[in-house]
C-alpha cells in the first residue's frame, strides 16, 4: 500500500508518521509532501524519507493509495477532491470536508457504521469534539441524551506548531506574538477561533455540529464555550449533560466501563498531564447535580490527547478500519 502524508513535516504530519510506525499499518511505500521540497526529509521506519512539495501534478504522478492532509484547509480543497477522483482514499485533517453532505465524519469507537463502500474522503473530526463524542456515545447509546453543554481547556497543540512555539516563547520572557487572542502564559483565553455576529467563535460551532453529525443526532442541543488553556498538549473538558431518561452513576459508570477507547475514573482525578501521548479519552468526576430531582442531569471531565486520539490516532484508525473491511485487497494483514 502506498501511503502519502500531505503536511509531513508539521506537528499532526509529523504524529501520523509515528503512529503508523506504532501500530504496523502496512505502509508499503511512503510519500512525503509539505508546501515546499525539503532536503533534510523525515524519518519513517529508520529510513530517511525525502519532502516533496505538494502540486497535484506531483501527487497524480505518484498516485497513492491513502493521502493522510495535515496541512491547511487550502491544501485540502485544492487537491483532496483530485485526489479522491482517481480513485485514492482521502483522510484529511482540515476542517474542508466535515459538514459535507454525503461525506461520513467517523470515530471507529463511535460510528464505524457510517463508512459506505463508494466513499472516498473521510475527515477527521476537530480535536475537541472527538475527545468530547467518544465520552458521549456510550452514554447515548445506554440511555440517551437530551442536552450537552460543555466548557473546553485547550492545549496550545491545537494551534499546531506555532502554538507550541507561542507558549515556549512567552515561557522564555519574549513577548506575545499574536497566535492567541491574549496571551497565553499563565492566562487563559477564552476565544478559540474568530467570533461570529452571535458571539460565538467558529471553533464553538465546529464542536457542536461535529458532535451531533458523529453521534447522529441532528437534534440534540449542545452549548460550547471554548478556551486556550496553556497546556501543551491534551485538551480538557467540563461536559453538564442531560439524559433521556431517568439514570444513575452506576449506569452511567457501566456505559463508561465497558466503552471502546475509554478510561473511566471512578474515584480521583485525571489532568492532561496525565494523558499526554496515549490514545485514550479518560472520563472522571461523574456525578449528579446536587440540587437534581429529576434523575437526568450529571456532569463529567474529559481529557484526551490532541494531536494523537484528536488528530493523528483517530486518521490512521480509519485507515485501518477500511483496511479491516477490505477496502485495499492487497493491503498486508498487521504483523504480530
Amino acid at each position: 500500500m502506498k501511503v502519502a502524508v500531505i503536511g509531513a513535516t508539521g506537528v499532526v504530519g509529523g504524529m501520523i508518521l509515528r503512529v503508523l510506525e506504532e501500530r504496523n499499518v502496512p505502509v508499503d511505500v511512503l510519500l512525503a509532501y509539505a508546501s515546499r521540497d525539503r532536503a533534510d526529509g523525515v524519518r519513517f521506519r529508520g529510513a530517511n524519507v525525502p519532502v516533496a512539495a505538494a502540486t497535484r501534478e506531483r501527487l497524480a504522478a505518484d498516485r497513492p493509495d491513502v493521502a493522510f492532509f495535515a496541512s491547511s484547509d487550502d491544501a485540502s480543497a485544492e487537491l483532496a477532491g483530485a485526489l479522491a477522483d482517481a480513485g485514492a482514499i482521502v483522510i484529511d485533517n482540515s476542517a474542508t470536508f466535515r459538514l459535507a453532505e454525503n461525506v461520513p465524519l467517523v470515530i471507529p469507537e463511535v460510528n464505524p457504521h457510517a463508512v459506505r463502500a463508494s466513499d472516498r474522503i473521510f475527515p477527521v473530526a476537530n480535536c475537541t469534539a472527538i475527545v468530547l463524542t467518544v465520552a458521549l456515545a456510550p452514554i447515548e447509546r445506554a440511555v440517551g441524551l437530551r442536552s450537552v453543554r460543555v466548557a473546553t481547556y485547550q492545549a496550545v497543540s491545537g494551534a499546531g506548531r506555532a502554538g507550541l512555539d507561542a507558549l515556549a516563547g512567552e515561557e522564555r520572557g519574549e513577548s506575545p506574538d499574536g497566535t492567541f487572542a491574549a496571551p497565553i502564559f499563565r492566562n487563559v483565553v477564552p476565544q478559540v477561533g474568530s467570533y461570529d455576529g452571535d458571539g460565538d467563535t467558529g471553533e464553538e460551532k465546529k464542536v457542536a455540529a461535529e458532535t451531533r453529525k458523529m453521534l447522529g443526532r441532528s437534534d440534540l442541543h449542545i452549548a460550547a464555550t471554548t478556551v486556550r488553556v496553556p497546556v501543551m498538549r491534551a485538551h480538557s473538558e467540563a461536559v453538564f449533560f442531560e439524559t433521556s431518561r431517568a439514570t444513575s452513576v452506576d449506569e452511567l459508570h457501566d456505559a463508561l466501563r465497558k466503552a471502546p477507547g475509554v478510561v473511566l475514573h471512578e474515584h480521583g482525578i485525571v489532568t492532561p498531564r496525565d494523558v499526554e501521548d496515549t490514545d485514550l479519552v479518560h472520563v472522571a468526576r461523574v456525578r449528579p447535580e446536587s440540587d437534581d430531582t429529576s434523575g437526568t442531569r450529571f456532569q463529567m471531565w474529559i481529557v484526551g490527547d490532541q494531536l494523537r486520539k484528536g488528530a493523528a490516532t483517530n486518521g490512521v484508525q480509519i485507515l485501518e478500519l477500511l483496511i479491516a473491511q477490505g477496502c485495499f485487497a492487497h493491503a498486508e494483514a498487521h504483523a504480530p
